[in-house]
């Protein structure tokens, strides 16, 4: 297993794949949240890198051939977007006005907390992004001079703590209609919340689609500005 780990291309794959059916596994048998199968696929890999001693270089040789899918697998949730597109339209303006008050949460709640902690500019950049989908926060903070790795470990944070919790705080705050509560899981926690919005219904799913997309072009504009501020 060791000299697999160490020598062979298909390596990163392969762990990948294994960890995240692992975790899958233990969701649909406990169904508890923080049986995340992201989460647990993360977990389950950084145990099997440190105990075959291999690097994330070598790891990340096999393993960027399942990021190059990251794109097209963005692209699929403009299915139940299309699904439920007249609903959309009928809804086009709270659509809009709640993925905007989300975006300007996010970048301001991120300021915040930059001020607060004393944070240098790329630290405060590298945060910028944490609630879009990876493929465009990882453009942004390169962008504006961020730690790029940092910035999709953060991304992966926030996905998996609004998947975890998000239905939780929907509840807590007697948030019922799916549209809300899709566009708050997009807007909020992106493509792994999303996957939380799609089982709850596919209303939410639809929404939960729709705002990350909308959410992402929002960000990249509203970040540059909020870059200047530290």
């Amino acid at each position: 297993m060791v000299e697999f780990m160490q020598n062979s291309a298909y390596a990163g794959v392969t762990i990948s794949l294994i960890s995240y059916a692992i975790g899958a596994k233990l969701k649909r048998k406990f169904g508890f949240g923080f049986f995340n199968p992201l989460l647990i696929s993360i977990i389950v890999t950084i145990l099997v890198l440190i105990g075959s001693h291999v690097d994330y270089e070598t790891y990340n040789e096999g393993a960027k051939y399942l990021s190059w899918l990251l794109t097209p697998a963005t692209v699929c949730l403009a299915i139940p977007l299309y699904e439920e597109w007249e609903l959309l339209k009928k809804n086009a303006s709270a659509v809009m006005l709640g993925v905007t008050a989300g975006v300007l949460t996010s970048l301001v709640t991120v300021f915040i907390l930059a001020r607060l902690m004393g944070l240098n500019h790329a630290n405060y950049v590298t945060l910028l992004p944490k609630s879009i989908t990876t493929a465009i926060g990882m453009g942004v903070s390169e962008e504006l001079g961020g730690y790029v790795t940092i910035t999709v470990a953060v991304i992966v944070i926030t996905g998996v703590l609004g998947n975890i919790f998000g239905e939780l705080i929907c509840k807590i705050f007697r948030i019922h209609e799916p549209i809300s509560k899709g566009l708050a899981f997009g807007t909020a926690a992106h493509a792994i919340g999303t996957a939380k919005a799609m089982e709850l219904g596919d209303v939410e799913g639809a929404m939960s689609s729709l705002s990350i997309a909308v959410a992402g072009v929002l960000t990249v504009v509203l970040a540059s500005l909020f870059a200047g501020l530290i």
